[in-house]
């Protein structure tokens, strides 16, 4: 097994000798990824174990309170007919959550890798493009494209094309951004503590200026947003656009 560590990624090779596959390369972004399933997975069996119709456990209380936010949430904004799409939304919302806060314990963001993103937006624009196809009819979908006017129809492809792009990219932007600002800041105050510290003369100096003493404290204020704001917040909206856009769809 071959590991090469660019970056802040880790690839690991796994030589597989399929005529077809060839090597698996099986990426960081991958294997947080199945963790985070794992952990969603193993939560979700944690909340409806042993259910109750009386005197129900808090644990039970917990878990029908977010099954009742889910059902609000999508019902809400999109209307009683499309209840069926809670269980999408509430794995979309969690598992958005669940892939930011990872960062946390030192793990990768697999929502930092613009793969992800893309492939959850891909997912939510096919769901969006098949209900204006039940809505309109696949004539009527294509139809759409013409209007205003047909000489705006290669205008309107973009435009419908960019809907998975752009959500991807709001997503991914403002991850991969608090990612690149803490790893920065972590190594400029590192830097900092070392010139600092080794002012102070003789082996005293010598042996603090090798302790990143800035870093303590510091970073938890941008940590707070890039980490736990943004972690909650970014899912939210890509959530939310998911639910507009399907709704949006079911109206033209």
């Amino acid at each position: 097994m071959d590991v090469d560590i660019s970056g802040a990624r880790v690839l690991f090779t796994l030589p597989i000798d399929l005529p077809i596959l060839g090597e698996l390369a099986v990426s960081e972004t991958i294997v947080v990824s199945w963790l985070v399933l794992l952990i969603l997975t193993g939560l979700c069996l944690w909340l409806t174990h042993d259910l109750k119709v009386e005197k129900i456990s808090k644990r039970q209380a917990v878990a029908e309170m977010l099954v009742e936010l889910a059902n609000n949430f999508v019902v809400g904004n999109m209307g009683e007919k499309f209840r069926y799409f809670v269980p999408f939304v509430a794995a979309l919302f969690a598992t958005g959550v669940c892939s930011n806060l990872i960062s946390l314990f030192g793990l990768r963001s697999p929502t930092a890798d613009l793969d992800t993103e893309l492939a959850w937006a891909v997912i939510v624009f096919i769901l969006i493009t098949r209900q204006k196809i039940k809505t309109s009819g696949l004539g009527g979908y294509l139809l759409d494209f013409t209007k205003p006017i047909p000489i705006l129809a290669p205008f309107n492809v973009l435009s419908e094309i960019a809907t998975p792009i752009g959500m991807s990219f709001r997503h991914f932007g403002n991850i991969l951004s608090g990612v690149v600002i803490n790893t920065l800041l972590y190594g400029a105050l590192a830097l900092a503590s070392s010139k600092l510290l080794g002012l102070i003369p003789g082996v005293v100096g010598a042996v603090l200026s090798q302790i990143p003493i800035l870093d303590v404290g510091i970073p938890a204020i941008l940590s707070f947003y890039f980490d736990w704001l943004s972690g909650l917040l970014q899912p939210l909206i890509f959530s939310m656009l998911t639910v507009m856009f399907i709704a949006n769809a079911a109206e033209e």
